[in-house]
């Protein structure tokens, strides 16, 4: 029987993808929650998180597999997300625009909560760990959607992550890796200026060479869950300190 149990969501790509692999525990079962099967060979649960009528479907994924696990160590992190529909919010699509808000803001509160419900009676160390932007705190227009429901959900990791510091004892953390050699940069610098005039910046970030990698990333993210951090942290990779 596993000894940790793992849920990534996004994990058939980029830094969800890159977690899966990277898992620091010997012996996890990982479970990557996507719309498309991952390539690798982790347990898969086929989920399009900005549709609400599968969140039941993963909150369930969380009771079933947790009932009576006596194992070392249990983990959601939420990498799923999207930039669809980069543009003006008074001009881009409606039902993309719904899909972004149901991603970036509504989902991930929704499951946090459904795995803080699920494991609230383990003994095993429990981590929350959700995927932010730098974006949650500055302003980049044709981001509207994007950046709030990244600042949504730092919110909410701050209140959830003292909640459990009072009951519950989830590590609960917000963590922005910042720029990240992904598809979504790649489709951000091939966006027309018109829709997102900040374009430029990420161009040049990537001429620079000042991408970072996936598996760098993903490690770092694991690193923070013994760092002793502040439950409800919210943390930008790019300003913690090495040590």
């Amino acid at each position: 029987m596993a000894t940790s149990l793992v849920w990534i969501s996004g994990a058939s790509g980029a830094i969800g993808q890159a977690l899966a692999k990277t898992v620091p525990w010997d012996d996890a079962r990982v479970i990557g929650i996507s719309r498309h099967r991952p390539r690798d060979t982790i347990d898969y649960l086929k989920a399009d998180l900005a549709d609400p009528s599968m969140w039941p479907v993963v909150g369930d994924s969380f009771h079933r597999e947790m009932e009576g696990f006596d194992g070392e160590h249990v983990a959601f992190v939420h990498a799923a997300g999207t930039i669809d529909p980069t543009g003006f919010a008074a001009e881009v699509g409606s039902e993309a625009y719904l899909r972004n808000v149901l991603l970036n803001s509504a989902a991930p509160q929704v499951l946090g909560q459904l795995f803080l419900a699920a494991a609230g009676p383990l003994h095993a160390r429990r981590h929350l760990v959700m995927l932010t932007s730098g974006a949650a705190r500055s302003v980049y227009p044709g981001w509207a959607s994007y950046g709030a429901g990244k600042a949504a959900l730092d919110q909410w990791v701050r209140n959830a992550g003292a909640e459990q510091e009072e009951r519950g004892g989830v590590q609960v953390l917000s963590v922005a890796p910042g720029t990240v050699d992904t598809a979504m940069q790649a489709k951000l610098r091939n966006t027309p200026e018109r829709d997102f005039p900040s374009r430029q910046k990420f161009q040049d970030l990537h001429n620079q060479g000042d991408l970072s990698e996936p598996q760098q990333v993903a490690a770092q993210i694991w690193s923070l869950l013994d760092r002793g951090l502040d439950n409800g942290s919210v943390i930008d990779l790019r300003s913690l300190d090495p040590s």
